[in-house]
């Protein structure tokens, strides 16, 4: 069955019952999948896609039909009233910055209630580095409810912080680099309930990344106001190059154009130079990859579990993420196992994977990234700062197929280094 590649039989036995036990929940996605594509297929008739839309456009871009009609896509396909959608965003942490810095103002105060954001974020909100052009230096005021013990939401201490004072209640659907749960749309729903009971007037924003089309409905569905997001991960569906996306209130997306280019144009201008084709087709084909990736994280649950080592979420828990963690206990097998997804993708197979000073990250960071766009992690990649507990974060599979190769080659490269299921 794996001809062109070197693979033990003891991981290939492993593998094949590591199928059928996913089989149920790989179907169960395939649910989800079908449901999401056709809603994005009523988003794209809804809009009125085109071949005019894909035309480019240079200067300040007015007029550009392309990019408001794949606005209003986002916004029908992620349940939001408005979407600001943007090749020119370079990352989530930048559209998460361009929504911060658009709807809050000086004396606002933003309350974080699902414990310390991303590490990336941590320089925007101003708890890291020199604090130049933070939500700290403008005046913003940051406060923060942590996680209970078990990863999950404090319902109880939201509720008890939140305030009318309270300009905006953050959320990070995601676990980011620790082993907490991800937050369900339902989880979401029911922090919004409580901070608009305590607050009717605060803006509940979430950072959607990795979150996207896993479940049938997004936060701004229900009871979120404002959301944020990378292309190169589930919502570009491994098309889009670049880009990002702010989805929600009409009014608060508005703001955040605002933010984007300067008060008065906002939305209006940005030319499109030509990407509008690949950012229409990355948003085609986003349930579907979304679904192929949820299939690949399953089964290298079901795989490494096999081998000893524990894994959030199991196999049979339900996903509100993309993201599979692989608690690999040791140094040296968090680096093989980094290191055999890199044999199993299609661009930069040949590289080996080293630690090294990331920026935005205060530890050695590993990563597995042999992607068609650089830094895209709805494409298979694993990554992980050197730190307790040598876990591996991997996310993506553009197929099921690759990306089953891909966690059985780090199973392999585990085994060849003799780190396969040791302590």
């Amino acid at each position: 069955m794996y001809p062109y590649f070197k693979i033990d039989s003891k991981i290939l036995e492993a593998a094949e019952r590591a199928s059928e036990r996913t089989k149920p929940y790989r179907d169960k996605i395939d649910e989800t999948t079908e449901y999401n594509q056709q809603k994005m297929m009523a988003a794209f008739s809804q809009a009125g896609v085109s071949e005019s839309h894909f035309a480019a456009s240079t200067g300040y871009g007015y007029g550009d039909r392309g990019r408001d009609a794949l606005d209003e896509v986002y916004a029908k396909a992620l349940g939001a009233q408005d979407a600001l959608v943007r090749h020119n965003f370079v990352s989530g942490t930048h559209a998460l910055t361009v929504a911060l810095f658009g709807v809050l103002r000086p004396g606002d105060t933003m309350l974080s209630v699902t414990g310390i954001p991303y590490d990336t974020l941590r320089g925007v909100i101003g708890l890291t580095g020199n604090g130049n052009g933070s939500l700290k230096e403008f005046g913003i005021r940051y406060e923060q409810v942590d996680l209970k013990p078990d990863g999950t939401p404090d319902y109880e201490e939201i509720a008890a912080r939140v305030h009318p004072g309270i300009r905006m209640v953050y959320i990070q659907r995601s676990r980011g680099y620790s082993l907490r749960p991800s937050l369900f749309v339902e989880d979401i729903e029911k922090i919004a309930q409580i901070a608009k009971e305590k607050a009717p007037d605060c803006i509940v924003m979430v950072d959607n990344c990795y979150g996207e089309f896993v479940q049938r409905e997004e936060p701004v569905s229900r009871g979120a106001d404002l959301m944020a997001g990378s292309l190169i991960k589930n919502p570009g569906g491994g098309v889009a190059p670049t880009g990002g996306y702010i989805a929600g209130r009409a009014d608060l997306v508005e703001s955040c154009s605002y933010r984007l280019t300067t008060p008065g144009t906002g939305r209006e201008i940005g030319a499109t130079l030509g990407n509008n084709r690949e950012l229409f087709m990355g948003a085609f084909h986003a349930p579907h990859v979304t679904g192929e990736a949820l299939k690949t994280a399953i089964f290298t649950a079901a795989l490494f579990t096999q081998f000893g080592y524990d894994v959030t979420p199991r196999f049979d828990e339900p996903r509100a993420d993309i993201i599979q963690a692989v608690l690999l206990r040791r140094e040296e097998a968090l680096i093989a196992f980094c290191r055999g997804v890199q044999k199993g993708a299609p661009v930069d197979s040949f590289v080996v994977p080293e630690p090294w000073d990331m920026p935005g990250y205060d530890s050695k960071v590993i990563m597995a990234a042999g992607a068609f766009t650089l830094g895209a992690s709805i494409e298979l990649s694993a990554d992980a700062p050197l730190r307790e507990p040598y876990a591996a974060w991997m996310q993506g599979g553009l197929n099921y197929h690759s990306g089953r190769l891909g966690a059985m080659l780090a199973a392999q490269s585990m085994l060849e280094q003799g780190v396969l299921g040791s302590r």
